[in-house]
């Protein structure tokens, strides 16, 4: 926006950015975000959208074409509260009017979602009930398009779907705190059974099958059961390496729920837990995980903290290893604290945004990654002659 539009708003360039983007893309639909600069302004979103099909004469534009918005100013909550508020704008705009016949299905609406592995891992868990389903903002494959021909649009939600998810029978939100607007609309003015569940870890998997057991009335398939046995033993496997071990963490309220619940699940101390942007709620359910675990009068919750204050408790009470994201790349190298890369945003590993954290198969991820590091800094430790290397063994 130039110094014209943040006098007198963002209309004009509404009306050519619309336009543009149909002529060029050509777009099913198009979603309308806000920044700081239209909100302060007031933009009337609504009004701008027919005031573009309007000047375009249907050209580009049809009267009936899809202009979706949502008031996303990043000066209110953070990236989960502008998800929330485009969710909640797309799926009740697209359903205007189209309320009907019930259909006995399951919407799943991920959340603010970065692995895409999640996404894949959760479909095939509701498949393998073999239930009518459908994920409202499938990004799986616009994530991960193969090389080839190239498409500016791979896979997603088709709108005729997304119409007609006000018609399911229920929906369930794997992220509470990152659908906390949506999820109101859906179970008060929608009706829709289901509610939230977040499938991480071995305890968190296992209520999103006996949800979906629940919905459908269908028994838990064997390939779930193996798929969970496996699991187990694998966690029993790894559980001497990371049993006692102390933990730092960070990251977004719903990832924190699902990792936090994980590490005490294996006999770890998540020792600092610190959550940026909490959601109201969030610090009451940590704490009542942390309160299941031995260790936990000594887990702490820093909420709307940040790793400026991370990197004080680290040097006040330092832990054994930290889980998050690129930016505790500085907290490694000023405490010598190893860092597993969990979480959003990642920058400086490759590829990491394509396995799956969810489900039985994510579990066994995070199982792989944090126990290999635990043997990882064994090694470290154990590797000089003649003084520590007497346990520096080749089978762990």
């Amino acid at each position: 926006m130039t110094e014209d539009a943040a006098v007198f708003g963002g209309l004009v360039n509404m009306k050519d950015g619309l336009k543009n983007c149909a002529a060029v893309y050509k777009p099913e639909m198009i979603a309308v975000s806000t920044t700081c600069m239209a909100e302060v302004i007031g933009d009337d979103l609504y009004a701008f959208a027919i005031a573009a099909k309007e000047e375009d004469g249907g050209e580009f534009l049809a009267e009936d074409f899809p202009i979706t918005y949502a008031h996303t100013p990043s000066f209110t909550g953070s990236h989960i509260t502008g998800y929330d508020n485009m969710m909640h704008g797309i799926i009740s705009q697209l359903t205007e009017g189209q309320k009907g016949e019930k259909k006995e299905r399951i919407n799943i609406i991920p959340g603010f979602e970065t692995y895409i592995g999640s996404i894949r891992s959760v479909k095939a868990i509701v498949e393998s009930f073999g239930a009518n389903y459908m994920v409202l903002g499938d990004h799986s494959d616009q994530w991960d398009m193969p090389a080839g021909e190239y498409s500016m649009f791979s896979g997603g939600t088709p709108i005729a779907d997304a119409k007609d998810c006000i018609n399911s029978t229920a929906t369930i939100s794997l992220q509470k705190y990152a659908t906390t607007k949506t999820m109101k609309m859906v179970s008060k003015k929608w009706k829709h059974a289901g509610g939230t569940s977040n499938p991480i870890g071995l305890k968190g998997t296992d209520e999103f099958v006996m949800k979906l057991s629940e919905l459908t009335g269908i028994a838990v398939p064997q390939k779930l059961k193996t798929e969970r046995g496996r699991l187990v033993d694998a966690m029993q496997d790894s559980y001497p390496y990371m049993h006692g071990k102390k933990f730092a963490i960070w990251g977004d309220p719903d990832f924190l729920v699902g990792l936090v619940s994980f590490l005490v699940e294996m006999g770890a101390e998540p020792t600092h837990v610190l959550c940026n942007n909490p959601v109201r709620g969030w610090e009451d359910e940590i704490r009542s995980i942390l309160d299941t675990s031995a260790a936990g009068a000594d887990c702490h919750i820093w909420a709307g903290k940040d790793l400026w204050h991370m990197r004080s408790l680290l040097f006040t009470q330092p832990v054994d290893f930290m889980i998050g994201n690129s930016y505790g790349k500085e907290l490694m190298r000023d405490t010598n604290i190893p860092l597993i890369y969990i979480g959003f945003p990642i920058f400086d590993r490759h590829h990491l945004h394509r396995y799956s954290i969810s489900g039985y198969d994510g579990a066994l991820n995070l199982l792989t990654w944090i126990t290999n590091k635990v043997l990882d800094k064994l090694d470290e430790d154990t590797k000089d002659i003649a003084s520590t290397d007497y346990f520096f063994d080749l089978v762990r």
